[in-house]
């Protein structure tokens, strides 16, 4: 492996952990604000009288993640003259992170607000947005994920089971990489039909799960969330040297990526207080 790879490298699993500990220290800030504020109203036993599971908790949890995305060519450029072709790719890895959460009742009613925090292997990569030459890949690196949700929750005998719904933010790297091949000389990268966005992208988030008590003060979780960051727009072809489809003009081109991301997850959770 090269220097300039062993580095990169480096660097980005630096990036990570950096993010992780930072994510920590805004679990225990959260967890620290939480504990100190409450539903108006409510006092330290919840609304009305809180059920036995109110109260703060805090946990950690690992499972698999699936990035889906979807990359639409809008004039046709790398799929020579066939405007607005679809290349969906996706791919499943880990995926393990921290949340922390208070639960409280109100008029009877048992809610939830999280807030949580997600790393691991979500990155997924197609080379058929030109399905003949196969010289062009697109990839989407999901780094991270944030998420916070409200919810209710229901006890059906010794579990309890919730839907939660809510705000997401990610950071999302999107890429196409642009190869030309030659009979004379050796590949070469095209970067004015490349390009490398990252941005932190805004979405939604809405979730299911179970939850069995272990012992008093902890809990053992399995649930399940969708993700959807929406439609952002890139461009290729940026000097305007050739047409954006078969007799198409010639400027900057065009493609939208679609970032959707599934996960399921196993979590272990501990009453705070106890």
């Amino acid at each position: 492996m090269e220097e300039g790879m062993v580095m990169s490298a480096s660097i980005g699993f630096a990036s990570r952990a950096g993010f992780a500990s930072r994510l920590v220290a805004v679990a225990m800030a959260v967890v620290s604000m939480l504990a100190g504020a409450g539903p108006a109203g409510a006092d330290s036993a919840g609304v009305g009288g809180a059920s036995d599971g109110a109260g703060m908790y805090a946990g950690i949890f690992a499972g698999s993640g699936r990035s889906d995305n979807r990359l639409v060519d809008v004039d046709g450029f790398a799929n020579w003259g066939n405007p607005g072709s679809m290349t969906d790719y996706d791919h499943g890895g880990f995926a393990g992170g921290v949340l922390v959460g208070r639960k409280f009742e109100v008029d009877g009613t048992r809610l939830r607000v999280e807030l949580d925090g997600t790393f691991g292997d979500l990155t997924a990569q197609s080379d058929q947005l030109d399905p003949e030459g196969l010289d062009e890949l697109v990839e989407t690196d999901i780094r991270w994920v944030v998420t916070a949700r409200g919810g209710v929750e229901e006890t059906v005998g010794r579990v309890t089971v919730f839907a939660t719904g809510g705000l997401a933010a990610a950071r999302i790297a999107n890429s196409v990489t642009d190869t030309d091949y030659f009979t004379d000389k050796p590949p070469q990268f095209d970067p004015d039909d490349s390009f490398h966005d990252s941005s932190t992208e805004l979405g939604w988030v809405i979730g299911v799960g179970i939850e069995a008590p272990l012992d008093d003060a902890w809990t053992l979780r399995l649930d399940g969330s969708y993700l959807d960051f929406g439609r952002s727009t890139h461009l290729v072809n940026r000097s305007g040297g050739n047409a954006c489809g078969a007799g198409g003009p010639r400027r900057a081109c065009p493609y939208h990526i679609e970032n959707r991301l599934g996960i399921v997850r196993l979590a272990i959770i501990r009453k705070l207080g106890l």
